[in-house]
């Protein structure tokens, strides 16, 4: 019996550079910004996080497919990243989880993915050059097509795509975290009230907010403040979320008219848009942060945290000089990692405490929410 033939892929960039490779996935053509992640574990987590709507994932783990695709591990309602690009490909999993192999799965919901490419050339060119649009391809191989369909692109600066993944209505989450061989415990029944605003949530955020004791109502990213009062929330949430905080200035604009009425914590791309409700300012970083290895300083404790992270824009910590406190650091380049109010009851981090597969260091965020809760309540 012989093999059938390996599909062939071209991912290109702007910039003109160009990769061959082989095909996986679902055949087509597929175009969004070029990022990478040094995360070693969590492929599922990542196709399925928001967060990553209208970009091409490269991973730095070099093998990718091992483990296959489940349900339980899902991060949102379907995968939402443009792309996949991996160094080696493997087909059928080996997981006693496995419920599809990521080729398949990849397949069902449309993702083009490319193997096969030195993906370590490709992370030292987008490090040297910056993140930038690309296109893979394995219905068109030529690449001055493929280049200039990159170079037409529009880009993630400007663009509203909040609108995009939030959800259509409100809705109640109960689900606890999940835990290997025991039933969960079940969910609050007379827990704080939070609202939680969805600009591209991750379902381990909800989780953990309800494992933390809180009870959990989800709004969509639009819903005005007055709407979200009306709860009558013990806090208020803002989650992670794709593109230019910028871009959205209607969240900005709810979140400013909420400081200072009910305790407030976001996370990711709810941090930037609490900092731009404070009067701050964000910027696009060359390459974005996106990995399970981030070394953040926690400045209050000087305890050092090893961070999930997923975002290309980050606060400028000048710009709230006098309206807020710098509470967190990246080691790496020193970017704004954390913010909290200097009277108001209300913080803001960066990175993801709720991150599965990856480090728990951060954990402790969902228990200092709940306690600032229970302090604005007394």
């Amino acid at each position: 019996m012989t093999r059938p033939a390996a599909r062939r892929a071209v991912l290109a960039l702007a910039d003109g550079t160009v990769f061959r490779g082989t095909a996986f996935g679902a055949d087509g053509e597929s175009g969004g910004e070029v990022v990478f992640n040094t995360a070693m574990t969590g492929y599922q987590e990542i196709l399925t996080d928001p967060s990553y709507h209208e970009q091409l994932v490269a991973m730095t783990y070099p093998e990718i497919g091992n483990v296959g695709v489940n349900r339980a591990d899902v991060e949102s309602r379907r995968p939402y990243v443009a792309g996949f690009i991996v160094k080696e490909y493997w087909d059928p999993p080996s997981s006693w989880r496995a419920e599809q192999s990521l080729g398949d799965y990849m397949r069902d919901h449309g993702i083009v993915g490319i193997a096969g490419i030195d993906t370590r050339a490709l992370v030292r060119h987008l490090r040297t050059q910056g993140a930038q649009e690309g296109v893979i391809s394995t219905v068109d191989l030529d690449e001055a097509r493929l280049v200039a369909r990159a170079k037409a692109r529009p880009g993630l600066v400007g663009r509203d795509l909040v609108r995009e993944v939030t959800c259509a209505a409100p809705y109640d989450w109960t689900e606890p975290p999940w835990q290997l061989g025991g039933t969960p415990p079940p969910a609050a029944a007379a827990g704080p009230l939070v609202v939680a605003y969805d600009f591209g949530i991750k379902l381990n955020i909800l989780r953990c907010l309800v494992g933390a004791g809180c009870r959990v109502r989800v709004v969509p990213a639009g819903t005005p403040p007055d709407a979200v009062l009306a709860e009558r929330p013990d806090g208020v949430f803002l989650s992670n979320g794709p593109g230019d905080p910028d871009a959205v200035p209607y969240a900005r604009d709810h979140v400013a008219a909420l400081v200072g009425k009910v305790p407030i914590f976001g996370i990711c791309l709810g941090h930037q848009i609490l900092a731009l409700a404070l009067g701050g300012r964000t910027f696009k970083l060359k390459f974005g942060h996106h990995g399970a290895n981030h070394p953040v300083l926690d400045l209050s404790t000087r305890k050092v945290e090893i961070t999930s992270q997923n975002h290309g824009f980050a606060v400028d910590v000048e710009s709230l000089r006098g309206r807020a406190e710098l509470t967190h650091v990246n080691l790496n380049d020193r970017t704004v990692e954390g913010l909290s109010h200097t009277r108001e009851p209300l913080f803001s981090v960066q990175y993801h405490p709720e991150a599965s597969p990856g480090p728990h260091d951060a954990q402790y965020l969902f228990r200092r929410f709940m306690d600032l809760m229970a302090r604005d309540r007394s």
